[in-house]
């Protein structure tokens, strides 16, 4: 269900604390964490500690937490002193989403061409 941790979830079991991850940042509704595959100098996730299973999902039922998630990659770059950065949110595989957990990528520190990809 919605909103609820799921078991065989990576990133419910980060939130649980029975999978280690380097915590940048934690507030009551969310977790920041360092990617294990950077794909950039600074490469941070941001999660609800709500289960939901993409961006789209995280919108369509809990607009607040997912303006927190939003709200925490804020932070994310000011702690990483980052003048510019991208958020990036995968929705589907086809879009690259390899976690079924809604999560925010900030990455940063190096220039970012467009398009992505």
């Amino acid at each position: 269900m919605a909103g609820e941790a799921q078991d065989d979830c990576l990133f419910c079991k980060i939130v649980a604390g029975t999978i280690p991850a380097t915590i940048v940042r934690e507030t009551e509704t969310t977790v920041a964490f360092r990617d294990i595959n950077p794909q950039a100098p600074t490469h941070v996730l941001v999660i609800p500690k709500a289960h939901h299973k993409d961006a789209a999902a995280l919108a369509a039922a809990a607009p607040e937490l997912a303006a927190d998630v939003l709200r925490e990659t804020q932070a994310v770059a000011d702690e990483e002193k980052l003048e510019s950065y991208r958020i990036v949110f995968n929705t589907g595989s086809g879009a690259g989403q390899t976690v079924w957990h809604a999560h925010a990528h900030v990455l940063g520190g190096r220039g970012l061409q467009w398009p992505p990809g």
